[in-house]
């Protein structure tokens, strides 16, 4: 069963001694958080797509939607659907209209990746139960400053 997610935030990871280590995005389904570190890169994406506040050239993420529009192309959804050796796996299900007929793709992706598209487009990101039965944390398991 999969579940419907939404950003909770950014973050970056702290360490028992206080030190700043990687941005991590926070995604709340089911009732519980899921934690996902990844680059400052796609921090810097995500958090322009939270806020709604372009980049003074566009981002790789821009860059896809636009191209993907222009090709009669659009994201339908995007999931996280695994987690192997403590690396979450995300898909992208797309659609492509074509000679009248609609055509349904899915990509592999980062989740981070996956993530910045879906909130470039307002498209729902799911959430695999086996993932968060895996990963899902409750929601004052994060200590926020």
């Amino acid at each position: 069963m999969t579940h419907e997610a939404t950003v909770r935030g950014l973050g970056v990871s702290v360490d028992e001694e206080g030190s700043e280590g990687s941005p991590v995005v926070v995604l709340r389904a089911r009732g519980e958080v899921l934690p996902i570190f990844i680059s400052p890169d796609q921090a810097k994406s995500i958090s322009h797509a939270l806020e709604g506040r372009p980049f003074e050239r566009p981002l790789t993420h821009d860059l896809f939607v636009e191209m993907l529009t222009e090709f009669g192309g659009a994201i339908d959804r995007v999931r996280i659907d695994g987690l192997s050796d403590n690396t979450f796996l995300g898909k992208i299900d797309t659609e492509r209209y074509s000679a009248g007929a609609r055509h349904e793709l899915t990509f592999d992706a980062r989740p981070s990746d996956a993530i910045a598209l879906a909130l470039r487009v307002e498209c729902p990101i799911l959430v695999g139960g086996d993932v968060l039965d895996e990963a899902g944390r409750p929601p004052d398991a994060f200590e926020v400053r």
